[in-house]
């Protein structure tokens, strides 16, 4: 492809409002870099989104040039680079506005979930996160949106209402169940596939606080606590949520003392109920081992990080995911071998998780998306850091055993979001069902003919 730049036809983006920015401005670097460091972008043509007219207008220019595109906010998800084209930016597109009477709130492409729970916290409502309020709300409502408190509420994209979307001719458009359904359908799961996103409205939740934080055990209490773990999660009411992790912490400042360095095992908790109903609940947990860390407790919902305790600043990272049947007592064995204590404490993988699926995520959406993860029981997702080459290599390695031995207890299925680096057209049609990816083709053929939404998990025109 020649180089936007290289052609007069960049002057029709003068129209913008925010900034348009080349290989070799100033600010180009800083525009194009997400959270993961890992993937660095290299588009020809930088649009700074300030609001749906520049979206618009970029689109319409992409268009006319056959330009191919792609659209990053917080860069939570930049798990593959871009390369040539026009790479949008929709940071500066922050706006959020909740609607108490009607609880649901109307989010602009590049808002942040901390800014949604900033301005939905004085109404006592909240919407469905995920397990870092630094992340975006539109991607990650694009891809399914695996909530904090999945087990209890369902889908981030079960409870979108419509979007503003323009798609690749040009053309605004409102999506929702009696205006345009079949890319209503598309967009809730199926990625950023057959349009960008400006904004979108969701339901939200009253839900002021909720029950919640980390159970933290040393090394050698591992194994006892992954086979109690497993036991309770098949036993407790749909409402509770959690997830068995393996931590190697770096002995960096970022991370609180006493969880600072060292192996910890983790069950991380999210009660929305009585708290006293989820003290008991989550007694069998304290009682398997010696608790090291307790940092359970009620909160305010606006406190969630605190639950899994994200990274907050941008670092090089390879993420992988798994959606699996069960986990019986090999599965178990197979996660431990690969990740356990024994392994060491140089293993390359910073973290390897076990979610207990089930409950409201495995109930159909009340209005048809294409989200394809109801059927998993657990979800198994790690990751790595990767800052040198060498380390990046033992990332690699450590992340394909992991998912080689468990492989057996898979249901052949990732999500979306946390796919990863994509790879060829079959590991990307992982993300989805056999029929919904062949709807989704359908549609990109309708909305996207000319594939300019080629970057990241996109899939082929049918």
């Amino acid at each position: 492809m020649t180089a936007p730049h290289h052609t007069p036809d960049l002057f029709a983006l003068s129209e913008i409002s925010g900034p348009v920015l080349r290989p070799g401005d100033d600010a180009c670097a800083d525009e194009v870099t997400g959270f993961n460091l890992a993937s660095l972008h290299t588009p020809d043509v930088v649009v700074g989104a300030t609001g749906t007219d520049d979206v618009v207008a970029a689109m319409r220019w992409a268009h006319a040039t056959h330009t191919p595109v792609a659209v990053q906010a917080t860069g939570h998800g930049a798990n593959f680079p871009i390369e040539h084209g026009l790479l949008i930016t929709t940071s500066r597109m922050t706006d959020v506005q909740v609607d108490p009477a009607t609880r649901t709130a109307r989010i602009a492409a590049g808002a942040k979930w901390s800014h949604v729970t900033a301005a939905c916290a004085p109404h006592g409502l909240a919407g469905l996160c995920g397990t870092s309020t630094d992340a975006g709300v539109v991607g990650y409502a694009l891809g399914g949106g695996l909530p904090v408190l999945g087990r209890a509420y369902g889908y981030a994209a079960d409870l979108v209402r419509s979007f503003q979307v323009v798609t690749p001719d040009g053309v605004l458009r409102e999506a929702d169940p009696r205006h345009e359904p079949e890319l209503f359908w598309a967009l809730r799961g199926g990625k950023g596939n057959v349009g960008v996103v400006t904004s979108l409205v969701t339901e939200l939740l009253p839900l002021p606080r909720l029950y919640g934080g980390g159970l933290h055990w040393h090394a050698e209490h591992t194994e006892a606590l992954l086979h109690a773990w497993s036991d309770w999660t098949r036993t407790v009411p749909d409402e509770m949520c959690s997830m068995f992790s393996v931590l190697r912490l770096p002995p960096i400042p970022q991370i609180p003392e006493p969880l600072r360095g060292g192996f910890w095992a983790r069950v991380a908790i999210a009660w929305p109920g009585d708290t006293a109903e989820g003290e008991a609940l989550i007694a069998p947990l304290r009682r398997a081992a010696p608790v090291a860390v307790d940092l359970v407790e009620e909160m305010e919902y606006a406190a969630l990080d605190r639950i899994h305790m994200e990274p907050q600043d941008p670092l090089p990272a390879r993420e992988c995911c798994m959606l699996l049947r069960d986990l019986p007592p090999d599965a178990l064995r197979a996660f431990l071998e690969q990740v356990g204590p024994a392994v060491g404490a140089d293993h390359p993988l910073l973290v390897a998780s076990l979610r207990h699926m089930g409950g409201a995520l495995a109930r159909p959406a009340p209005v048809e998306d294409a989200v394809c993860a109801r059927d998993a029981r657990y979800f198994m997702e790690s990751v790595g850091i990767m800052p040198a080459p060498p380390v990046a290599e033992a990332v690699e390695q450590a992340t394909r055993r992991l998912y080689a031995a468990m492989a057996p207890y898979g249901t052949g299925r990732t999500m979306v979001n946390i796919h990863g680096t994509p790879g060829d057209e079959q590991d990307i049609a992982r993300a989805w069902t056999p029929e919904v990816y062949a709807r989704l083709r359908h549609d990109k053929a309708t909305y996207d003919p000319d594939n300019l939404l080629r970057y990241g998990h996109a899939i082929t025109p049918a």
